[in-house]
């Protein structure tokens, strides 16, 4: 018993090497086995709202789309009493025409039967100096025989003058009549031709605010009024949800950080999925969500997370729902 005593006593620590040997070795496998697996992070879905509201109040008449429904780019959405609206596009377009039909009236000067006289009185003119000159000339050459007196002939050139000026008057009245308005005046009224189809275009935008159609094809997320219900001013009708604003959030280790990029492809999977779904890292964040003591030694480093935003692939994004957890797989 003494003899196989010593012999094991011998061996002890050869088989103290040995186990410890194995052991590194175990170590070894499990750290490389621990390298190897791909880490999976855990996130879930968001999605950035689109609410649609109308700028002006009024009564919800008409509520055209559904919750739950996926609607095309351009489908409408609600409609809100326009009655109003629509008055004052009818009372404004009447204004603008009312003020158009003046500044035409201004340009073309007065009215034809108005030209017409005035120009007959032209004529007239023009025939009366014809008279007062022939009596003139008629004059003039009695005077030379001296057969009337130089008060006679002053009295003929007086009344030949009196006519010129007359026709010279009478013309330039009606060359201003041809004119139309002055100046001023027409600029003025298209000053406020110009007024009138502003307010115009702003009846109209006002009737166009009523009515919302689907900027792009989504989803009804929501619709937060009843047809019948009073919408204050600027108060979303319809949350939509379009397939772009879908977006993944999940939160990465600070070792792991280091190995993300803008625009890397990741894989997403969620319970129920067919294998796993691409997507495309979007953002990470600068700001750490947990901060452990000022002096950040290689244990606390551990603990720091970022959050990464990805964005799927807009078939992929239909599959999604706001809220829906899922597991991330860096490719």
């Amino acid at each position: 018993m003494k003899n196989c005593h010593g012999k094991i006593m011998q061996w002890m620590p050869l088989v103290k090497c040995l186990l410890g040997i194995i052991l590194l070795l175990g170590a070894a496998v499990l750290c490389g086995c621990q390298k190897e697996v791909d880490p999976v992070f855990q996130g879930y879905v968001e999605g950035e709202f689109v609410l649609v509201a109308a700028p002006l109040a009024g009564h919800l008449e008409v509520l055209t789309v559904q919750r739950g429904e996926y609607v095309a780019g351009g489908t409408p959405l609600f409609v809100l009493e326009q009655a109003q609206e629509q008055t004052a596009v009818e009372i404004s377009e009447r204004d603008l025409q009312r003020v158009k039909s003046r500044l035409d009236d201004l340009q073309k000067g007065q009215r034809p039967s108005e030209l017409q006289e005035l120009a007959a009185r032209v004529e007239k003119a023009q025939a009366g100096l014809e008279l007062a000159r022939k009596e003139f000339e008629r004059r003039q050459r009695l005077l030379e025989t001296q057969t009337i007196s130089v008060e006679e002939f002053e009295r003929a050139r007086t009344d030949s003058q009196r006519a010129k000026s007359a026709l010279e008057e009478m013309q330039a009245v009606y060359a201003t009549a041809k004119l139309g308005a002055r100046s001023d005046t027409i600029a003025a009224a298209q000053a406020e031709l110009a007024a009138a189809r502003g307010r115009v275009e702003q009846a109209r935008w006002a009737l166009e605010q009523k009515t919302k159609t689907a900027p792009e094809a989504a989803l009804v997320e929501d619709t937060f009024y009843r047809v019948g219900e009073f919408v204050p001013a600027g108060y979303p009708v319809v949350s939509l949800l379009p397939a772009a604003n879908i977006k993944l959030r999940f939160f990465v280790p600070e070792p792991q950080l280091g190995t993300l990029s803008l625009g890397q492809a990741i894989a997403v999977s969620y319970d129920g999925s067919d294998g796993s779904l691409p997507a495309t890292i979007s953002f990470i964040s600068t700001q750490a969500e947990y901060t452990p003591p000022v002096i950040f030694s290689r244990e606390t480093r551990s603990k720091l997370v970022f959050m990464v935003e990805a964005r799927p692939d807009p078939a992929v994004a239909k599959r999604l729902h706001p809220g829906q957890p899922v597991d991330i797989r860096l490719e």
